[in-house]
């Protein structure tokens, strides 16, 4: 088994339940590590999309973590729609953004950091997620005069240098789990949405989509150093 910190998750440890954050959302994380047998195996499940994506990747640890990462989402789905993993249709929506044909209402989302994945499902709404380790080192003035709202720079400004940084990183997961909702990415328009983060998660402004009034953040129980957050899409 990889070496894994305190409390944290191994990276070759199976889908992880985590408590729900939300009712109707189920979260998993998982390692992305596996014994080569273990990867050939999860690799018969992929499309053939998927397999011809996976022999773009140049190195083999991201060829290996994109097939764990795929198998596991693919095995999470069939469970939820009473099929065999390989029988799962996933397409590309909105903006690229993935989803589960024929799935009814169901909606997913990912995200991978430091070897690991957090995998997110909900009925009837639209999800994001993100995770970030907890420990990560960045230039954090510079991250939120480029990414945060004007009074997100002014709250932080007013913090410890390591409060900062764990607020900042905080405010990112918000903000990029919202946009993995919507499908924008990086093209959302970060400066102009304004979260806060005390006393729970709120997004407190914003242009459409990104208004308050449709939105819920929470924040999810990862283990260990991680730091993850889920967003609710309610669309009209």
């Amino acid at each position: 088994m990889n070496a894994a910190g305190p409390d944290e998750l191994p990276r070759d440890a199976g889908p992880m339940p985590l408590p729900s954050p939300l009712p109707g959302v189920d979260v998993w994380m998982c390692g992305l590590a596996r014994a080569p047998d273990e990867v050939r195996a999860l690799a018969a499940s992929l499309s053939a999309a998927e397999a011809a994506r996976t022999a773009r990747f140049g190195r083999d640890d991201l060829r290996e973590r994109y097939v764990v990462g795929r198998a596991t989402l693919r095995a999470l789905l069939g469970a939820r729609l009473g099929c065999a993993p390989a029988e799962v249709v996933i397409g590309r929506g909105e903006r690229g953004r993935p989803y589960a044909v024929d799935a009814g209402g169901l909606d997913f989302n990912v995200s991978h950091t430091a070897g690991v994945a957090l995998i997110a499902v909900a009925n009837d709404v639209r999800i994001g997620v993100d995770i970030e380790r907890g420990d990560r080192q960045l230039n954090v003035d510079g991250v939120a005069r480029k990414f945060m709202a004007p009074d997100e720079q002014r709250r932080l400004g007013a913090l410890a240098q390591d409060a900062r940084r764990r607020a900042l990183l905080r405010l990112w997961t918000c903000k990029e789990a919202m946009s993995k909702a919507t499908g924008d990415a990086l093209a959302a328009p970060f400066r102009r949405m304004s979260v806060a983060i005390d006393g729970g998660l709120r997004l407190a402004n914003g242009p459409a989509p990104y208004r308050p009034d449709a939105w819920r953040l929470e924040a999810v129980a990862a283990p260990g150093a991680f730091l993850a957050t889920v967003a609710l899409w309610h669309r009209d």
